[in-house]
């Protein structure tokens, strides 16, 4: 058994790991400090990963074909949806406790509330996370993922 999960387990990993985020944004509560905190630190693991897949991949890949290329900067674009739905996150989890901040200061019962809300914070992310499957499956289906090291075929 390998040391280190395959580049293709990584890719299945991460692909898992985005659809279960994804389901939670849909159905999780908008305002939830807490619940948008964790998700935050979801998305920056799932980029996290996707970095350390393109490290290992840049490493271990000789660079000089169009395919190993294009490998690479899918990956790229992975941990750059990543990270990029965390940051539409992050914004979710200000405006969230700044609106409850609004509420707890109001003289009156009406609250004006400005920007965007935290919901549309949180459809932008899941629209970045909609990208990572399909990027994966890409991979996969173009076959750029290298050789799994015990049976020398692609995953």
């Amino acid at each position: 058994m390998p040391d280190r999960p395959a580049p293709a387990q990584i890719l299945d990993r991460i692909t898992t790991d985005t659809l279960a985020l994804h389901r939670a944004l849909r159905t999780g509560a908008t305002d939830d400090a807490y619940a948008l905190a964790a998700w935050v630190t979801e998305t920056q693991d799932l980029a996290d990963t996707a970095l350390y897949l393109f490290r290992h991949l840049a490493q271990h890949t000789p660079h000089t074909t169009s395919a190993e290329l294009l490998l690479l900067e899918r990956v790229a674009h992975i941990a750059k949806a990543a990270q990029d739905a965390g940051a539409e996150l992050a914004a979710a989890l200000g405006r969230a406790v700044e609106n409850r901040r609004r509420r707890a200061d109001a003289v009156s019962e009406r609250v004006v509330l400005v920007g965007p809300s935290p919901h549309q914070f949180i459809e932008s992310a899941t629209d970045l996370l909609d990208r990572i499957p399909a990027l994966c499956r890409a991979i996969h289906r173009d076959r750029l993922v290298p050789p799994s090291p015990l049976t020398h075929q692609p995953h």
